[in-house]
């Protein structure tokens, strides 16, 4: 069936606000982090909250929304750097970038960096956490297969502890850098033990 030419434009004013609702969500939620007002939210992108709302039935959706293009562009990363000769600094990369981004975006870190324990409890940004634990799964066996990481760490162990110092970093004035720093002090930790000399 063809369209009239009255139901493009209610497409593109709906586009229109859905976008502006997403602009506005990026800047509210850098400033105030994932619980920031739904109702600022929708008054900065000029819409009212039924309008929001229609676009976005959740915070879960519109978080989901907002970072699922960084999410994307993250396991992507990981998937190239599966090729590095070098598995356990590819993997170390791929967590700095994720702590990088963590830091510059409040409270991102415990929404996308869920255990799986509280996954089973909480709905909140389920498939960001499962694209993040799977891309990062590939590179950790990959590490661990070459010996760069002892064999108990899992993903949700490295996703914990960039969850963890993304927290403790949140207010630092410069964030990414603390994380940056604190990220590679703890990695340390979980190399295998060089074997004994001779």
């Amino acid at each position: 069936m063809r369209e009239t030419r009255e139901e493009r434009p209610k497409r593109a004013d709906a586009r229109r606000n859905r976008d502006r609702i997403l602009a506005a969500a990026q800047i509210a939620i850098a400033r105030d982090g994932v619980d920031a007002s739904l109702e600022e939210i929708a008054r900065q992108a000029g819409v009212g909250s039924a309008t929001l709302h229609r676009h976005f039935p959740s915070r879960l959706a519109l978080l989901e929304t907002v970072f699922l293009d960084r999410v994307e562009t993250l396991c992507s990363q990981a998937r190239e750097l599966a090729a590095e000769p070098d598995p356990g600094a590819a993997l170390v990369t791929w967590l700095r970038a994720i702590g990088t981004y963590a830091a510059n975006v409040r409270g991102l870190a415990p929404s996308l960096l869920l255990s799986a324990h509280e996954l089973e409890h909480r709905e909140r940004n389920v498939t960001c956490h499962r694209k993040i634990s799977g891309a990062g799964e590939e590179l950790l066996t990959r590490a661990r297969l070459a010996g760069a990481v002892r064999p108990e760490v899992s993903i949700d162990d490295l996703l914990t502890l960039v969850n963890a110092i993304s927290a403790a970093t949140e207010r630092h004035a410069d964030a990414p850098a603390a994380t940056d720093r604190l990220l590679l002090l703890a990695l340390d930790g979980i190399r295998s033990p060089a074997p004994p000399g001779p």
